[in-house]
């Protein structure tokens, strides 16, 4: 079997597995009580403490443990702003955050804040330029990820924290991808991350404030974790948590040099074996086991299915996945294909002939799906004036709007144009993308009786 889904969750780290066992017995006591049990549980959580902080590049008193990395990042998001109120209340995010950052900036605005999004270019990385064009006089807090969770791409936190730093303004790191493979670098202020990303137990988020940075936690008071994590700490996660990332750490350079390799293999190859594919993501400055491409003419769901059947566990970003039928706010905001989206994410120790097998049963895969889809039959106008012809989608969802406008460009002549009428909101991203990807001419969309029209103009 293929567990290619590590950026959702890694399994856990041999070491994380010893740790947890072992502390189960020797941690289980209440670390802030004075008798022998309590002192020898607080040790264990200090010399946790200790080890995360070490990894983050931190200090120790900077470094507390919460319930998840979503709410270390909540947390971490309202204590800032509450922290800067006498700056002002607006908040500066990238288009590709993860969602505890849009869902954290959603309740901000909905509490009378603003917030900004930043856009990226269509690797999915932000330019730093832009978030310094996004500062303002009242920005309380800016965000941003190390590297993105659903591309791989890496993002140049380091020039972003200057940028910040120059106008006064704090930033936070949402880190959970990258800090098994090593420290966040710049002068950041805050910085949040999840145990499980990198081979830890689930439950256990890192939160880090740098001294100096104004920070007033929200929520009823707690003695614990300086009160800014409440309730009793899961000490044998944490102790199994801080352990794994040692671990991962010790093993990250060599490890992220041949996931890398086989990471490669996978982008070059896969354009190769399969036809109408796009690979998305930054090709450099990416993390070591992420790929991710997307199908035409897929249905995302039906694909990932049936690369279960045939033992490879991945996931996706396509709308078809979704019981929202809503492409993925990433590939969306970098203006690629969403229909048929894979994501590999490689977890430490993957051996090369899972790779090789996975490349032999991709392509028959992704033709099946195509072919047991197979291609509704367009319901069309004649040709208006001009050669334009309408491809009528209404209640169709991805990928057939595609599929139809692919059967029918043919039939205008060069300079001729078909409207696709669709009401799925996938069609917004994913006709622009094919446009793209075959050479013609997206026109734009404008209003239908149903649903929108989108125009495309034959090129080619």
């Amino acid at each position: 079997m293929g567990y290619f889904d590590a950026a959702s969750a890694a399994p856990l780290h041999p070491v994380a597995r010893q740790a947890l066992l072992a502390s189960l017995d020797e941690g289980w006591a209440d670390p802030a009580r004075l008798y022998r049990e309590g002192r020898r549980a607080r040790m264990l959580l200090d010399a946790a403490r200790e080890a995360a902080a070490e990894a983050v590049g931190c200090r120790a008193d900077e470094l507390v443990f919460t319930p998840s990395g979503t709410r270390a990042v909540h947390s971490g998001v309202a204590g800032a702003l509450a922290g800067r109120r006498r700056a002002g209340a607006h908040l500066i995010v990238s288009a590709v955050e993860h969602s505890s950052v849009l869902h954290a900036a959603e309740v901000h605005e909905a509490g009378g804040g603003t917030v900004t999004q930043v856009p990226v270019d269509r690797t999915g990385a932000v330019d730093p330029t832009a978030y310094g064009a996004a500062l303002r006089g009242d920005t309380a807090l800016a965000c941003l990820q190390s590297a993105n969770h659903e591309v791989g791409t890496e993002q140049p936190v380091a020039e972003v924290a200057e940028v910040c730093r120059t106008a006064g303004v704090p930033l936070l790191v949402d880190a959970a991808q990258s800090l098994g493979w090593g420290k966040v670098p710049g002068d950041w202020s805050m910085l949040a991350a999840s145990a499980h990303k990198w081979g830890g137990p689930s439950g256990v988020g890192l939160l880090v404030v740098r001294k100096g940075a104004r920070f007033a936690p929200q929520g009823p008071g707690d003695e614990r974790e300086s009160g800014r994590a409440p309730g009793f700490e899961n000490l044998p996660a944490i102790v199994a948590a801080a352990a794994s990332l040692r671990a991962v750490r010790a093993e990250a350079a060599e490890e992220a040099a041949r996931l890398r390799e086989l990471t490669e293999r996978i982008r070059a190859r896969v354009p190769d074996l399969v036809p109408d594919v796009e690979v998305v993501g930054d090709p450099v400055r990416r993390l070591p086991g992420t790929v991710t491409f997307s199908c035409l003419y897929v249905d995302g769901e039906t694909l990932l299915h049936e690369l279960d059947r045939a033992g490879f566990s991945v996931s996706s970003g396509s709308s078809c996945t979704s019981s929202t039928l809503m492409p993925s706010h990433v590939l969306k905001a970098m203006g690629v294909l969403s229909e048929g989206n894979v994501r590999v994410s490689l977890p430490p120790g993957t051996p090369p002939e899972d790779v090789e097998r996975f490349l032999e049963v991709l392509p028959g895969t992704v033709a099946a799906v195509r072919e047991r889809l197979g291609a509704p039959a367009a319901t069309r106008a004649a040709p208006e004036s001009g050669g334009d012809l309408v491809v009528d989608a209404i209640g169709r969802r991805c990928p057939v709007p595609v599929i139809e406008l692919a059967k029918v460009i043919g039939d205008v002549p060069v300079g001729g144009t078909v409207r696709v009428l669709s009401d799925d909101e996938a069609a917004r991203l994913d006709i622009p993308a094919w446009c793209e990807m075959r050479g013609q001419e997206y026109v734009g969309e404008e209003p239908a009786e149903k649903g929108t029209a989108y125009l495309v103009r034959r090129s080619a």
